[in-house]
């Protein structure tokens, strides 16, 4: 989300002093009627959700390419800039009242709305939200919807409820965006830096569920993204695997569990990277890491087809740039003072990256926020404009544009923007410099039509905890209690092993197209012993071995400290009669020369079976002053 220049977006890191404490919100109102007020603003689609991933592509449920071509309609995550007077415009960002709900509804009616949104060519729209507007129980002022006089008397969250039902009916896809905790304006620090700054992180996904739930029956809400610009507080930084109070990777994990699990399995899941570190202030450190953490511990869901990951770029900000200016501002480079070369060397390690194929963390990758505001003269930034939608267009990027709605004469940085009286304004009138761009963007060659499938590589890690990321192995129960056991998705087997450090690499990759090998209907079985390995069977001698039943393949395993506790295995469908090797990892990495899924385990010894393999057994030794740890795979050809 943008800010003014002149606004410190880190300001209070530097100068040391705290916020006051946000209220706490009221409980959460019930669902409300969700008809759309006096139109009929349904439209037809070319697609049909649910949407899933393939590789780095989003697709539709036939299985067709679904490029995300959005824009944000924000104001429902609060618009008041945190002093002054609440009740008074000019105290709101932009001096723009949102009221708590999306912009324009005292002004434009819902369907046409819609209609100036379809002319855009936009086919996804980002909706962002407070946690505090999920349980407000005040209804907007009338003003607040006077162009839409069937919304009076509503709650936000029932204003809301109109706006992605109006969304839905006219085709476009809608991805909730929790923004915020508190009704205030985004992005320093205000309260609202991490998921659980002004609540605890229980509350944050108990309100996940509940509006994955309310909106479980919208057929076009198609995603969740969970949090919006993750960065440091006054005192401390959020990070990425620690394990404590603060660990985003580890509190998107258990928001998108939780939502697949308990709301809604239809839902893309949408984490962004962490947005800031560090103070800014020359000589400490600091920087943007973005998605650069996932390189070495990516996210793996319970479907493991869901992950989305997402990046924010605005040219006023850069790699170790927060985008201040006065206080708080340092002398690293901003995005719009690279050169056009330096700015794709940027985008590409701090977020493209992650669309590489054939890696643990290979996923989508949406730019949920760039922008640029109409009146913006700089020629620094018109040409990174010019250069980012260039990269966007080129590298058939999804996006989302910062912002889509606003008022006429105060954010020029909208799309559309409106004046009292309807009349509308912005990029699709003539004289907006920003349009040559936009249209070069939307109309840019892109995939289109089916996708092929393509294998899926998945990280384990059980490094605070479990990670039983199958649905099927959670209905059987604790399958080793006391241990940390790690599974993975159903539909993936296991295939690759860290020595030391608990970490497993998951597929459903063969020598010809991805498959899952595992039965049905049948159980599953955990090894403990040796009972399962043949008579002249020993091909690990000296160690002891875990080794699936025959005809069965490994799907997960736990772990006691270092020490190996268990192999979880699973039957196949087919019969698995192929040769068996044994590949040893105690010493050094032992994975095939291609290495499908890249580093699942860093700076760890790893081994790994070949993509026509599966992993069949786990050799470890219990001999003292030796590492528990496992040491060698059984992995034996799938034909």
């Amino acid at each position: 989300m943008p800010i003014a220049p002149a606004v410190l977006r880190l300001t209070a890191a530097v100068a040391g002093f705290l916020l006051a404490s946000a209220t706490s919100p009221a409980v959460s109102a019930a669902p409300t009627s969700r008809a759309v007020a006096e139109a009929d603003t349904t439209a037809p689609a070319s697609w049909s959700a649910p949407l899933s991933t393939r590789g780095r592509f989003i697709v539709d449920s036939q299985g067709h390419r679904f490029r995300l071509r959005g824009a944000n309609w924000d104001g429902a995550q609060g618009s008041w800039t945190g002093s002054g007077d609440i009740t008074d415009p000019a105290d709101h960002h932009a001096g723009q009242d949102s009221h708590g709900i999306p912009l324009g509804l005292d002004r434009v009616p819902l369907p046409q709305l819609m209609d100036d949104f379809h002319q855009l060519g936009i086919n996804t729209v980002r909706l962002p939200f407070s946690n505090e507007m999920v349980h407000s129980t005040t209804p907007v002022p009338d003003s607040a919807v006077a162009a839409n006089p069937g919304l009076r008397g509503r709650t936000p969250l029932g204003v809301y409820d109109a706006v992605v039902d109006a969304l839905s009916a006219s085709g476009f896809a809608v991805i909730l965006n929790n923004h915020t905790n508190t009704s205030r304006w985004c992005c320093g620090v205000d309260g609202n830096e991490r998921w659980n700054s002004s609540q605890t992180t229980r509350q944050w996904t108990d309100d996940w569920v509940f509006m994955a739930r309310r909106y479980a029956g919208v057929p076009r809400v198609v995603g969740a993204d969970l949090y919006n610009e993750v960065r440091r507080d006054v005192l401390d930084d959020p990070n990425w695997g620690m394990g404590d109070g603060h660990d985003w990777y580890a509190a998107a994990q258990l928001a998108a569990d939780r939502i697949l699990t308990e709301a809604d399995p239809r839902l893309l899941i949408v984490v962004e990277g962490i947005n800031w570190t560090g103070i800014p202030a020359d000589g400490l450190p600091h920087g943007r890491p973005v998605l650069t953490p996932a390189r070495t511990l990516s996210h793996t869901l319970v479907d493991a087809r869901k992950l989305v990951y997402s990046a924010h770029f605005y040219g006023y900000t850069g790699p170790h740039h927060s985008g201040a200016t006065g206080v708080g501002e340092t002398h690293d480079a901003r995005y719009q003072d690279l050169s056009r070369d330096d700015l794709y060397a940027a985008l590409q390690d701090e977020a493209f990256f992650a669309e590489e194929t054939g890696r643990h963390y290979t996923a989508p990758v949406w730019v949920s926020e760039f922008g640029i505001g109409a009146g913006e003269t700089g020629p620094a930034a018109r040409a990174w404009f010019g250069d980012v939608t260039d990269y966007f267009a080129d590298h058939d990027t999804d996006f989302a544009f910062w912002p889509l709605v606003g008022f006429t004469g105060h954010d020029d940085w909208a799309l559309l923007r409106y004046d009292a009286a309807a009349r509308r304004s912005g990029i699709l009138e003539a004289g907006d410099w920003r349009a040559a761009a936009w249209q070069h963007l939307m109309t840019a060659p892109s995939l289109t039509g089916p996708v092929a499938a393509v294998p899926v590589w998945r990280m384990l890690s059980v490094d605070h905890g479990d990670a039983v990321e199958s649905l099927r192995v959670r209905a059987t129960g604790d399958w080793d209690p006391g241990a940390y056991k790690a599974t993975c998705p159903d539909g993936l087997r296991l295939i690759g092993l860290g020595h030391t450090g608990g970490r497993g690499l998951c597929t459903d990759g063969t020598a010809g197209a991805p498959g899952d090998l595992r039965a049905t209907a049948a159980g599953q079985t955990v090894v403990t012993d040796e009972r399962y390995v043949p008579a002249g069977g020993d091909w690990a001698s000296g160690y002891t071995k875990l080794q699936c039943p025959e005809g069965g393949f490994l799907i997960g395993y736990s772990v006691r400290g270092e020490r190996v506790s268990a192999a979880l295995c699973a039957p196949a469908e087919h019969p698995l009669a192929g040769a068996g090797r044994t590949v040893w990892f105690d010493r050094s990495d032992n994975r095939p020369g291609d290495a499908s899924g890249g580093d699942f385990a860093y700076g760890d010894h790893k081994g790994q079976c070949a993509d026509g393999e599966y992993a069949a057994g786990i050799a470890f030794t219990t001999r003292v002053g030796s590492r528990p740890g496992p040491d060698a795979l059984l992995c034996r050809r799938l034909s």
